[in-house]
């Protein structure tokens, strides 16, 4: 239906009222639930989201949040539209930003890298002094976070994880396997008891998806239900079997480098494995200091798979 002439004034007046400006606001209250946390998120007070929420509601004529029975900002069937477009105008503007940045062929800026906390605090943190020195004029942020960041929203900008991307993902990432994650049983070094009498270190309810966490809970239930601790991350895990807690299953490119722990051999079932997979958005492959830091991160893991190898044939 054609607008009538007598609304074209109004129309025209809402829709340069409405600037990106406004759409990061009600983007961070969706993500956040609340305007204090959206206001924790902008660095700015919860007055000033409301005010610049109210500004995109008047200029886009709608409501685009209400408050549901938990006290938390809900969206409205008009605000889900609004937030979908604004993260398609934020993958935009980040891809505009990132391709400018670009031009420069030298390997500077910030690359934010995000894995789970055993590889970033094993692995990439150890070898990160290699990169920073060959590179003086990078900066690499690395983010040990068990859940997923996106790349779209720009939360990192490259993504490693243990399995292959779904297909949900489409082309909006680029992915490439670069490793093998393999796993071994470890105890540590001092333990005096009987390493079939340890108990297990396990994953609590919350991970039991993960491959390894099936493997040691069924472990555990063959030894009786044995398990003394359990944790939601790989890194806790391995302190648990530093400090003597009972043996676990751990990564070998990463345990087989600490001190205080030893594999232990274990016949009674093949250990799991785990694919290593590197994620980055498309918009940022062609940059100098992203493709540097790829490379970085594949040559780390592939040494430390190499010493593994090399290891266990002696």
């Amino acid at each position: 239906m054609p607008l009538h002439t007598e609304l074209l004034p109004t129309y025209a007046a809402k829709m340069q009222a409405l600037d990106w400006n406004d759409l990061r606001y009600v983007l961070a209250v969706a993500r956040g639930g609340s305007r204090a946390a959206a206001a924790r998120q902008l660095g700015v007070d919860p007055t000033t989201v409301a005010r610049r929420l109210r500004v995109a509601e008047i200029a886009l004529g709608v409501r685009l949040f209400e408050r549901g029975a938990d006290g938390d900002m809900c969206l409205t069937e008009a605000g889900e539209v609004a937030v979908k477009r604004a993260e398609a105008v934020e993958a935009e503007i980040g891809g505009l930003k990132a391709a400018t940045e670009g031009v420069d062929a030298a390997a500077s800026g910030t690359v934010r890298v995000t894995a789970v906390p055993i590889l970033i605090n094993r692995i990439l943190v150890p070898a990160a002094a290699e990169l920073t020195a060959r590179h003086p004029r990078l900066r690499v942020e690395l983010i040990a976070e068990s859940r997923d960041l996106s790349l779209s929203r720009r939360e990192a900008d490259i993504a490693i994880r243990l399995a292959r991307p779904g297909d949900e993902t489409g082309n909006r990432v680029l992915s490439r396997r670069i490793g093998t994650l393999s796993y071994a049983a470890y105890a540590g070094t001092d333990v005096q008891v009987e390493i079939a009498k340890l108990p297990w270190v396990a994953y609590e309810d919350g991970m039991a998806h993960l491959p390894q966490a099936r493997w040691i809970a069924k472990m555990a239930e063959k030894d009786g239900g044995l398990s003394a601790v359990a944790v939601n991350d790989a890194e806790a895990i391995l302190q648990a079997v530093q400090a003597g807690c009972g043996r676990s299953l751990l990564p070998c490119i990463v345990a087989d480098h600490v001190l205080g722990i030893r594999r232990v051999s274990f016949d009674e079932a093949a250990f799991p494995e785990r694919e290593i997979w590197l994620l980055t958005h498309p918009d940022l492959r062609h940059l100098a200091r992203v493709a540097v830091v790829i490379a970085w991160i594949e040559t780390s893991i592939q040494k430390l798979e190499a010493a593994c190898l090399l290891a266990n044939e002696r």
